[in-house]
C-alpha cells in the first residue's frame, strides 16, 4: 500500500537522538532551548515555545485569553482537525464556525466578519493543507473588533504569505510535529509569538503553571523532551529540502490533473508559497474513487469531515449555515503526499484516478 503520508527519518536524525540518550538530560535540558531558538530563527518570530503535541500547543494559545463572562466566543473554521475547535472548549470558550472559500477551503474573511458579535474575543485561522490564509484581511478584522488572532499553522511550516514566513503573521502561531507533518519529533508542537508576556505565560503553562520555581497558576505537564527536540532540530535543518520535494510532487499532480475536468485540485493564491502538507482534490464520485484507489493499493483519506458533524461534542450547529463547507466536504480527497514518494508511485496514483 502507498500511504497518504509518512515521516522521513535519516541517519543524522537517528544519531542526534542517540547522542541525547547517552547524555545527562533526557528532558528539560539544553536541547529544548536549542530547538526553540532554531525554530524561532527559521520562522522569523522572536519567541518559540515547545509543547508535547500540537493539541497541547493550541490549548496553551487559547488559554492565554482571559476568561470573560461577556466575551467568550472564538471564531474558527469547520474544515479542520477537531483539535482546533476542541482547544476552544478546553478553555471554556464557545466555538463559532465561519464558512470557507470554495476554491481553497481556507476560512472566508467575509464569513468571519459576519459571525462577529459583541461576545467574540478571538479568531483561529487554519492554514488548510499548507496554504496560508488571507492574513491581511483577518488582521484588519481582528484590529477593527479588538480580537486576538491565532494561526493554526499545523499544516504550513515553511509556507509564506506575501514573502513573510508563517510563524510571524498572527499574535500566536501553532505548529504540529506529528509524523505526517512537515517535520516530526514523533509527537510535538510549538507556539511562536513576538510578545514576551505570551511566551512567558506559555512556558509556565506547559510546566504546571510554574514560574521561577513557584506555581503561579494551574498549568499542565505539556513539555517536549530533549530526545524529541534533538530530532526536531535535525529535521528542521532539512525542511527546505522536504518542502522542495513536496512542491515538485504537487507540480506533477497539477500537470496531470490539468488534462481532465473530473479531478479538481484546490486553488493556490498568487501571493503565497504553499507547504503542501496535503494534496487535496475535489471529485464528484469520491466514494467510487476511494474504492478503486484502495483496490490499487493506494491509501487516501478525507481531511476533514466538518467539525460540527461530531454531534456528541458539537450538537448545536446547523449545517445550513455553512453551505460551502457542506458542498465541498462531500467532494474532497487527500492523495498520497510526502517528500520521498517515489515517482512510480505518483504515476500509479495519477493513472488510477485517470482510469476512473
Amino acid at each position: 500500500m502507498i500511504p497518504y503520508g509518512r515521516q522521513t527519518i535519516e541517519e543524522d536524525d537517528i544519531q542526534a537522538v542517540v547522542e541525547v540518550l547517552k547524555s545527562d538530560y533526557l528532558t528539560t535540558g539544553p536541547k529544548v532551548e536549542e530547538f526553540e531558538e532554531a525554530f524561532a530563527e527559521y520562522t522569523g518570530a522572536r519567541y518559540a515555545v515547545s509543547f508535547s503535541n500540537g493539541t497541547a500547543a493550541l490549548h496553551g494559545a487559547v488559554s492565554w485569553i482571559e476568561p470573560n463572562s461577556r466575551r467568550y466566543e472564538i471564531i474558527t473554521t469547520p474544515i479542520t482537525f477537531a483539535a482546533t475547535a476542541n482547544s476552544i472548549l478546553y478553555s471554556d470558550f464557545a466555538p463559532v464556525f465561519a464558512d470557507v472559500e470554495e476554491d481553497t477551503l481556507l476560512i472566508d474573511p467575509e464569513s468571519v466578519e459576519a459571525a462577529i458579535t459583541n461576545r467574540t474575543v478571538a479568531i483561529i485561522a487554519v492554514d488548510y493543507a499548507g496554504q496560508p490564509c488571507d492574513y491581511d484581511a483577518l488582521q484588519r478584522i481582528a484590529n477593527k473588533h479588538d480580537l486576538l488572532l491565532i494561526a493554526d499553522a499545523c499544516h504550513s511550516l515553511g509556507a509564506t504569505y506575501k514573502g513573510v514566513r508563517v510563524g510571524n503573521l498572527a499574535d500566536m502561531t501553532v505548529f504540529s510535529f506529528h509524523p505526517v507533518k512537515l517535520i516530526t519529533t514523533g509527537e510535538g508542537g510549538m507556539v511562536t509569538t513576538n510578545n514576551k508576556d505570551i511566551a512567558d505565560f506559555l512556558r509556565a503553562f506547559r510546566n504546571h503553571g510554574r514560574q521561577d520555581g513557584v506555581m503561579e497558576f494551574l498549568g499542565y505537564n505539556y513539555r517536549l523532551t530533549d530526545i524529541q527536540c534533538a530530532l526536531g532540530t535535525s529535521q528542521l535543518k532539512k525542511i527546505d529540502i522536504f518542502l522542495s520535494c513536496r512542491r515538485d510532487i504537487a507540480g506533477i499532480y497539477d500537470s496531470a490533473f490539468d488534462k481532465t475536468d473530473k479531478v479538481t485540485p484546490l486553488s493556490v493564491k498568487e501571493n503565497v508559497r504553499h507547504a503542501y502538507h496535503l494534496y487535496v482534490v475535489k471529485l464528484e464520485n469520491r466514494k467510487e474513487a476511494i474504492k478503486l484507489l484502495n483496490k490499487a493499493g493506494i491509501t487516501t483519506t478525507i481531511h476533514y469531515p466538518p467539525v460540527y458533524t461530531h454531534r456528541e461534542v458539537y450538537p448545536y450547529f446547523c449545517k445550513a449555515e455553512y453551505p460551502v463547507t457542506e458542498r465541498v466536504s462531500a467532494q474532497i480527497l487527500s492523495l498520497p503526499m510526502y517528500p520521498m514518494l517515489p515517482v512510480n508511485d505518483q504515476i500509479r496514483v495519477i493513472g488510477s484516478l485517470m482510469k476512473l
